[in-house]
Order: structure tokens, then sequence, then C-alpha cells
């Protein structure tokens, strides 16, 4: 049986904010010290004395996490605050790990993560799973993952997302018990005989034409159809009747994102700013060569992505009694919906009729079977745990 706990903290000094968190966990556990903890605080702490008085008060045997841009439980959500969920369980086996050096080597990095699970000699563990949080501004996720699933024979399951920093973008952070780290990933190797349910979902449909993708220069598109991206969007902005405007086009690029075409659907990109030659940088790779739109969405649209996501991750532990869930979606969400994302969060509480913890990350993952694989923007991703 897996026993959870959630909590979630808004007192502001880090050493305070610890222990009340640590507190609140082990009440709910009736005393009991946690199998494996996942932490989430904005980048307002001290993160090694949250970290520190965290686990003084708590004593998790393992313990992950990240900054994050956004916090929320089945409570409520806010920014400047900090949640986690706690697990103990005689069914799971967790171990953590933290590899550094994204930036630089994002194979090593893969390699050296698989090198340290357990599952290829736990036969007797039917599920393999990995939560995976990572320094999303280090770059390299999607050829990371890539990595990732060729180091261990495609025999995992991903879930997690890109650390964030209240959407300043400047740095992030993921921990790994009280080690605080940049440019680097940590991971919770989960092995079970219950199956976790990871359910994806975006919500955004076809907002224009069909566009190649024609040169690219890191995560810079240069142009589509040989056209500046800057123009096309700005194309985009006239047809649609939408304000646009070059020096400060967040706001609009946050309303119609990139949709990248698979084999399984729109996998979307998150446009940021113009530079200074008519460029777009987006906030992780987009494939030279691909077809890609223009997309759109509503609030409504995002509310039914969250349902449609728990629901297909409540599908997959068949039939099993949900114990919590952890929940992720992107910063740009947040600050697309603003108090509008708490509808968002009740059409999940709704669906999932139990509790749950998440942030709001730059970047999500998930890679399961029949599901979008790798690395997304804008896209509401639900695991959920079984009792």
């Amino acid at each position: 049986m897996t026993q959870s706990a959630v909590a979630r903290t808004q007192l502001t000094d880090a050493q305070d904010a610890g222990i009340d968190l640590g507190e609140k966990l082990r009440k709910t556990l009736a005393g009991l010290e946690p199998d494996a903890v996942i932490l989430f605080a904005s980048p307002q702490y001290d993160y090694t004395e949250l970290l520190t008085a965290f686990r003084q008060t708590c004593n998790p045997n393992v313990l992950v996490g990240c900054s994050s841009s956004g916090e929320f439980t089945s409570e409520g959500n806010s920014d400047g605050s900090a949640c986690a969920v706690a697990f103990c369980s005689d069914e799971i086996e967790f171990s953590a790990s933290m590899a550094k050096g994204l930036r630089q080597d994002s194979e090593a990095v893969a390699r050296q993560l698989a090198e340290s699970w357990q599952g290829e000699h736990r036969h007797h563990f039917r599920y393999r799973t990995a939560l995976v949080l990572t320094d999303a501004l280090a770059g390299h996720v999607e050829e990371f993952l890539n990595q990732l699933t060729i180091a261990t024979g495609g025999g995992y399951r991903f879930v997690g997302g890109g650390a964030g920093d209240d959407a300043r973008f400047e740095k992030t952070h993921v921990f790994c018990g009280t080690e605080v780290a940049s440019d680097a990933v940590v991971a919770l190797e989960i092995l079970s005989n219950k199956p976790i349910g990871i359910g994806v979902s975006h919500g955004w449909r076809d907002g224009g034409p069909l566009l190649r993708v024609t040169e690219t220069r890191g995560t810079d598109v240069v142009s589509f159809n040989s056209t500046t991206a800057a123009e096309v969007f700005a194309e985009h902005a006239q047809t649609t009747a939408q304000p646009f405007d070059r020096d400060a086009p967040l706001s609009y690029f946050l309303h119609n994102v990139l949709g990248v075409q698979t084999a399984d659907g729109y996998k979307l990109r998150v446009p940021l700013q113009i530079q200074s030659n008519d460029s777009i940088a987006f906030a992780a790779e987009v494939p030279r060569g691909s077809m890609a739109r223009i997309m759109c969405t509503t609030a409504d649209d995002a509310s039914a992505a969250a349902s449609a996501a728990c629901r297909s991750a409540l599908d997959q532990i068949k039939g099993l009694e949900p114990s919590v869930a952890v929940f992720f979606d992107c910063a740009a969400t947040r600050l697309r919906l603003g108090k509008g994302f708490g509808l968002e969060l009740q059409a999940l509480q709704d669906t999932l009729g139990t509790e749950f913890v998440g942030c709001n990350t730059y970047g999500q993952i998930a890679r399961a079977e029949g599901q979008f694989s790798g690395f997304h923007n804008c896209t509401a991703v639900v695991c959920v745990f079984p009792v």
C-alpha cells in the first residue's frame, strides 16, 4: 500500500517554511518518516536553508525537487510559496540521483543518470518510471530525453518538467537531498508493481496555415517559408485582428504559440522575443525542416486539457484507487490565464477526486506509451499514483 501526504506553506522565511512543510507532512503521515518527497519552491527562498530545515524536520529517505514559477496543491495556488508531496510505501522502491553539466554534454548526463538507476537489477518490479526535473535554461532537454531513452533501453516512462524562477528567466535550480544545482538534472526513480498513470494534453487548436521551418539557430527560428519569423507572426496578427507590438510581443506570443507537427499531434513551443534580425527566440528548440502552425486556445480549452490529461492518467492505473497526483503546467499558461489558472486547477480536482501537488515549469516532460513524447510547452501533464 502507498500512503501519501500533501502540504503547502506561504511562510517567507526559508527555515520557517522548511519546518512548516516538514511538520505538516509528518502530522498527516502520523509521524512516519517518508520514503520519498518531491518539493517545489519559489526562488524567493534560500534553498539550502529551506531544504536543510525540511530534512531535519521530516527526515525523508529520498528528497528531490526544483525551483518553480508558481506552486499549487488541491488546497490552493500561489507564487512565492513552497509545496511538497511525501510517500510512505511498502510496494514502491524510490531512489534519487543528480547529474551535472547538461549544457556541455547532455549525453554524459543521460548516461550518468541511467547508470545510477536500479531497474535492470530489480526484475521483480513490473513498472519503471522516472520523475525528471531539469534546468531548462541550460537547454538541450529534448536531446537529453532522447539520449536517456537510449541509455535505458526504452525501459522507463518519464514525467516531469523544467525548473522555473517566477518568470524571471535568469537562473533555475534542481534539488537532490540538500544539494542545490543549476545546469543539472535530478531524477526520482520509481519502481513498482502497480502502474503509474501519466496523462498529457494541451488544448490548443490550429490557428493558421501550415508553415515550413526553413532556418533555425539554436532555439531561434530565423524563417518560415523563407520569410522572417517575425514577419510571419506579424502577418498572422493582422489576419486575426490581434494587437502585435514588436517591442513587447510576449502578451501576443502567450496567446499564439507554435505547434510543431508530429506523428502524435502538435508539440508546442512558446515564442519569447524578437531578435534584431527578425528571428524569434523560442523556449525550446524547433526542428529545422519541420512543419508547424501558429496555434490558438481559450481558458476553457486549458481546463478541458487538464481534465483530459487527468482522465488519461486515471485510465492507466486500471481501476485502482488514486492516492495522489503530481501536476505540471507551463509558466506561460499561468501568465496567459492569470487568475483563470485557478479554474484549470479546479477542473483537475473535479476529475481527479483526490489530492494533488505541482508547479508551473519551463516546459513539461512526458514520455510514455500512447502519449505525446518528449519535451513540451504549454501542456498539462498529470502523474497519478495509486494507493
